[in-house]
């Protein structure tokens, strides 16, 4: 059995409009995300759905909510359902999109590839539920609607859940290969320098005049000078 009410969406609907819990208690009780929840009560997503009553259908009580407005750190409890429902099989394939909102899916497209370049075709195709073609149209604005397109939130849209992007994002992260930075350039080590220096200071050395061959030579020179004064 899943620990999330029947109708989660229409449930959070109803809580949002009639009771003071916050975003992250009413997340924690439909199983969504709280970005979900802000754009419930900001009029952005789940427009035209009506809410759900859980008190009425057995699933939450009034003494659950009173608990929940006075602490903000309580989590609500979800009552034993008297119906059995099997937990639902994730079908594999592109996401199903309904046909009011498929008009929207370029310009969430468009946000995608500007937001997250990283994302893979086939990762867009999963949130979104869209074809190459039409990311690709997207890419070389060679849509027919490219002009007119505008970059749009896809959870905004209701075409995707937070939780889906941020995962599809994080794992595009993992598989992007890592780029070493330039840091800058470095010392020399110790055995350089003073290795340098030495070498250096050798051929200083060499290119020194001898100061006792140059005394040497002049004895000599003087020595020859005196013998022919004699002569």
């Amino acid at each position: 059995m899943s620990n999330a009410p029947l109708m989660p969406k229409a449930t959070a609907v109803w809580l949002v409009d009639n009771t003071a819990l916050s975003f992250d208690q009413v997340a924690d009780f439909c199983k969504m995300h709280p970005l979900e929840i802000r754009a419930i009560a900001d009029g952005d997503a789940a427009q035209g759905i009506k809410g759900m009553d859980p008190i009425s259908s057995g699933q939450l009580t009034r003494e659950e909510i009173e608990k929940g407005e006075k602490d903000q750190n309580y989590r609500l409890k979800l009552g034993e359902s008297k119906v059995r429902l099997p937990e639902a099989k994730k079908k594999k394939g592109p996401r199903y999109t309904p046909v009011s909102r498929r008009h929207e899916r370029p310009s969430a497209i468009l946000w995608l590839v500007r937001s997250h370049p990283e994302l893979k075709d086939a990762q867009i195709m999963r949130l979104v539920g869209t074809t190459k073609t039409t990311i690709a149209s997207v890419r070389d604005r060679t849509h027919w609607n490219a002009s007119t397109l505008t970059p749009m939130d896809p959870v905004t849209l209701g075409l995707c859940s937070q939780i889906d992007l941020d995962f599809e994002v994080q794992r595009a992260a993992k598989e992007k290969p890592q780029v070493e930075q330039y840091g800058g350039a470095t010392l020399l080590p110790a055995s350089e320098t003073t290795r340098k220096e030495a070498e250096q200071e050798q051929a200083t050395r060499k290119d020194d005049f001898d100061d006792a061959a140059v005394f040497a030579k002049l004895k000599t020179i003087g020595g020859n000078k005196k013998q022919d004064d004699d002569e």
